[in-house]
């Protein structure tokens, strides 16, 4: 296989930095990697392949001459950078929201829509979708293709690791005042204290009061999957540092047993059953993390409503939900697109 030259854009955010992890970990055929961030963290080093290599600003980078770039650093930035390393030749992968519902822009998650990927020579770039969308998306596909989902209703868990770094310090300070001192550290990340709390409030709100967050969920799994699927969200952030859960309600047009759906789940490209109600077996977000599947538990039939299904997904926000996808993507895009 020939090698590619990558440049890593947000290297030294939590995002990039676990690219960079995963690039190594999956013997990715990197010939020459150029690492990118702002002026505040240009001339660090990352370390690669047994070797430090300096971070670059992303300002003064040329990308002519890159043939993938992995891009990470906030939706702003990837505005104005994704289009400029398009134009040079560099196919992108935008891990920011930015791009998502552009319609002549593919939303990909290669285990559930790997075809779409071809459509990037529209404008060179491909979208990661939300991360929470990714972990649902990948275990409904199987469950869509079987019986067809008419409806999805999900309630979030979602680790404060999806917020970046100043949200898990805050997350860490807030618990061990409250554990040392008794006393409260005022929110900065976050609206409210998320230590020991819960808050439903995730991204902003819109004038039909739900968040932005929620919207993605929705909009996001109709592109993805299939624009006739109904989809509603509440997305919750929760006191964990890494590994977002969620709880999946599902309508299909097909009844399906908790059998069937065990079965077709276990034989899903990314997806690990962990689900045994007789001894307590299930997935949780500690013993999710630092792992690439997208777990489900707690599958039962929804005895409410005709042709009703409950899952519980839980998946490593960073990885899957974020770096592991766009790394998934790259493999994607050289196996079958790049010369």
């Amino acid at each position: 296989m020939r090698e590619y030259k990558v440049a890593v854009v947000g290297a030294t955010g939590n995002v990039g930095r676990e690219i960079l992890n995963i690039l190594e970990e999956r013997n990715f055929p990197v010939g020459e990697l150029r690492l990118l961030a702002s002026s505040r963290t240009a001339g660090t080093r990352l370390p690669f392949r047994g070797k430090d290599i300096l971070v670059e600003e992303l300002d003064r980078f040329d990308f002519k001459g890159m043939e993938i770039g992995l891009f990470s650093p906030g939706a702003k930035v990837s505005d104005i950078h994704a289009p400029r390393a398009a134009a040079a030749g560099c196919v992108v992968v935008d891990n920011t929201s930015r791009f998502r519902m552009e319609p002549d822009v593919p939303l990909v998650v290669p285990e559930v829509n790997p075809g779409a990927i071809g459509e990037y020579r529209k404008r060179g770039i491909i979208s990661n979708p939300n991360c929470s969308t990714i972990q649902m998306v990948v275990a409904l596909k199987p469950i869509h293709d079987a019986a067809t989902i008419k409806r999805v209703v999900v309630s979030t868990y979602q680790a404060v690791s999806g917020a970046g770094k100043a949200a898990i310090d805050e997350l860490f300070e807030q618990t061990r005042a409250v554990f040392l001192t008794g006393k409260e550290v005022p929110p900065k990340k976050f609206p409210k204290e998320i230590a020991f709390n819960l808050l439903p409030h995730i991204d902003v709100f819109t004038e039909n009061g739900y968040t932005k967050e929620e919207l993605k969920m929705a909009n996001e799994t109709r592109k993805i999957l299939d624009p006739r699927i109904r989809v509603t969200a509440t997305t919750v952030r929760v006191p964990v540092f890494n590994c977002h859960s969620e709880s999946v309600n599902i309508e299909t047009e097909k009844k399906l047993t908790v059998a069937e759906v065990r079965r077709l789940l276990s034989a899903a490209p990314g997806v690990e059953v962990v689900d045994d109600p007789t001894t307590a077996t299930y997935m949780t977000p500690r013993e999710a993390s630092g792992k690439d599947a997208t777990f489900v538990s707690r599958i039962r039939e929804d005895e409410s409503v005709e042709n009703g299904l409950n899952l519980w997904v839980v998946s490593d926000n960073l990885r899957k939900g974020a770096a592991l996808n766009a790394v998934q993507i790259a493999e994607e895009l050289i196996r079958n697109h790049l010369g």
